[in-house]
């Protein structure tokens, strides 16, 4: 599967090819690949299709000679609908590879398979042969062949209106080996590499750019030239030869709309793709504040605040992480989307509050949650809770692979009751809203998620019986300068923290430390269970012009507990029936 290493491809993705075209001076160089985390895509291309780091670019991938390279931005959709319906890898036995990369799945990693009507992942195509399609996690359609006389990447497919026309163009202004592939699909040959073209369904395709697949390219030795000779021949270019920002070398990029709204490059041989600014935290960035009042004179902090940028960061200091102060912002990015693709299996990116690209906010940088202790880890247990922990250990109470008899056995989270306290303001993929109201004497803090309003006094009152608990306690609130500090005790220990017990006593800290910033942190005492109390802290950032809490109908949309009860009765039924 080795080729020359002419071979390249660039870009979000970017697919280069090097051969012989227009006047023996332009080659086939790239496809063009979005993709939100470049590094967590270079990753997952070498995971799933073989393909490897390329060194001293982070961004880039070689699939076997062919470069693809992986850019940030906003992604407008699939690669499907548009001039570059996708681009295909050949293996040698493509049953083998489906079967493997269905076993995956989209757990944990993001591969999705696009079934055939019968539901199988590939089909033989008499005379041509065995193909089946999966989805990249960011949306770009790659097609599985098994071609054994050209194994690894193996084409680009473009999708137009007059496939005739559009292979002439490609043939005339780039060059390429005119073709017909197993003698059923005409095309042009790069090298090893083919450039397909099938009839679109209906109308035009849509454009490419900014989609999965953003352009492809072709590189030229002298491109000021070649762009004088494109001119003169009709084509318009949407932008001229120039070096652009942040590009690793001094070679030029061109670029141009060519037919059925396919963006196409042109570059210069030394192209190596351009180095992407990264967002900076905006959490970080605060500097002497003073906060605004309410009309009766305690601080203001109502507002509505999302903890977007605060997802992904661990509670607990990750081992290999002792000696960093704050991860780079490709790093916290990188991160992100680590979380992204874990959970891609409950709703596709496009659904995620938090998705890279989606929200306004950048990735923080911190690097846990944990503050206190020092290590950033939570203090060991006391012995009377790691035997209770061992105990409980031998019991399964998670429901997972469960066949649950009710609702009972189900999580509180399952059961739309709470998250409980601090767990409701942990950041997840969606639902991070939050939302500050005030009055005199007053705070009352709703949580998105679950739909949860804790209200908390911020006057003394008089203390209530240990006997009187509650799923969250029993908060009380008071000003420490510009600080909102809640002590909350009397929990009826159904919902705990991290293991905690009923005799949890949480101490938080709300302060809000710019206009768009409010820091959140919390102090966990319960010496049954920890030998030391333990703090952790995070931000929300303010979004008062975009975000809205809206009500999160978790009883009333709960198909999740009738499927997860009806199933259970239904396994059992097969089971008896087995018997």
């Amino acid at each position: 599967m080795n080729r020359p290493s002419s071979l390249a491809l660039l870009g979000t993705a970017a697919v280069t090819l090097l051969v012989p075209a227009l006047a023996g001076a332009a080659d086939y160089h790239h496809v063009h690949i979005t993709a939100s985390a470049p590094s967590e895509a270079v990753g997952w291309y070498e995971e799933h299709l073989d393909c490897q780091p390329v060194a001293d670019r982070p961004d880039t991938a070689n699939c076997d000679g062919v470069e693809l390279s992986f850019m940030v931005q906003p992604t407008m959709g699939s690669t499907q609908g548009t001039g570059v319906n996708h681009i295909g890898f050949s293996y040698p036995d493509v049953a083998a590879k489906m079967a493997e990369l269905e076993a995956v799945g989209v757990r944990g990693s993001g591969v999705r398979m696009q079934r055939f009507p019968d539901g199988a992942t590939y089909r033989d195509m008499p005379g041509l042969f065995k193909l089946g399609f999966v989805f990249d996690p960011w949306g770009t359609r790659i097609e599985l062949v098994e071609d054994p006389e050209n194994l690894g990447f193996h084409h680009v497919h473009l999708s137009a209106t007059n496939p005739a026309d559009t292979l002439a163009f490609y043939r005339d202004h780039f060059g390429g080996e005119p073709a017909s592939l197993k003698g059923q699909l005409d095309g042009l040959r790069f090298g090893d590499v083919w450039l397909l073209v099938d009839q679109h369904e209906a109308g035009i395709p849509a454009t490419t750019d900014g989609r999965a697949i953003d352009h492809i390219a072709f590189v030229v030795s002298d491109l000021d030239a070649e762009a004088a000779t494109l001119t003169r021949g009709g084509v318009t270019f949407t932008e001229a030869p120039v070096v652009p920002p942040g590009a690793r070398t001094t070679a030029k990029r061109a670029l141009l709309v060519g037919p059925d709204n396919v963006k196409v490059a042109i570059v210069e041989p030394d192209w190596a793709g351009v180095v992407e600014e990264r967002g900076e935290d905006v959490a970080t960035d605060t500097g002497p504040y003073t906060v605004p009042r309410t009309p009766w004179g305690d601080p203001d902090l109502q507002a509505v605040w999302t903890s977007n940028s605060a997802h992904g960061i661990p509670l607990e200091r990750p081992a290999d992480a002792n000696d960093i102060g704050a991860l780079t912002a490709e790093e916290a990015e990188a991160r992100r989307e680590r979380g992204t693709l874990g959970s891609i299996w409950g709703y596709e990116r496009e659904w995620r509050d938090t998705t890279l690209g989606y929200v306004k906010t950048a990735p923080s940088t911190q690097v846990a949650m944990i503050i206190d202790p020092p290590d950033g880890r939570i203090p060991p247990m006391t012995d009377e809770a790691q035997a209770a922990a061992a105990a409980r250990g031998r019991v399964n109470t998670s429901g997972v692979g469960m066949l649950a008899a009710g609702p009972e056995e189900l999580s509180l989270f399952v059961r739309c009751i709470t998250q409980g306290v601090p767990g409701i303001y942990m950041p997840g993929i969606y639902n991070n809203g939050l939302q500050i109201v005030q009055g005199p004497g007053y705070v009352a803090i709703q949580n998105e998620m679950i739909h949860e309003t804790r209200v908390v006094p911020t006057e003394p009152r008089p203390s209530i019986g240990s006997d009187i608990t509650s799923w969250l306690g029993q908060p009380q609130g008071r000003w420490e300068g510009d600080t909102l500090v809640v002590e909350t005790s009397h929990f009826n220990g159904r919902a705990p923290f991290r293991g905690s017990s009923a005799n949890l006593r949480l101490t938080e800290r709300f302060a809000r430390i710019s206009d768009t910033v409010l820091e959140y942190q919390f102090t966990v005492n319960d010496p049954t269970v920890w030998t030391r109390p333990w703090t952790g802290m995070f931000r929300f950032d303010g979004d008062d012009e975009q975000y809205e809490l809206v009500e999160y109908a978790c009883h009333e949309g709960n198909y999740g507990m009738t499927n997860i009860l009806s199933g259970a009765r239904a396994n059992e039924r097969a089971a008896e029936a087995a018997r």
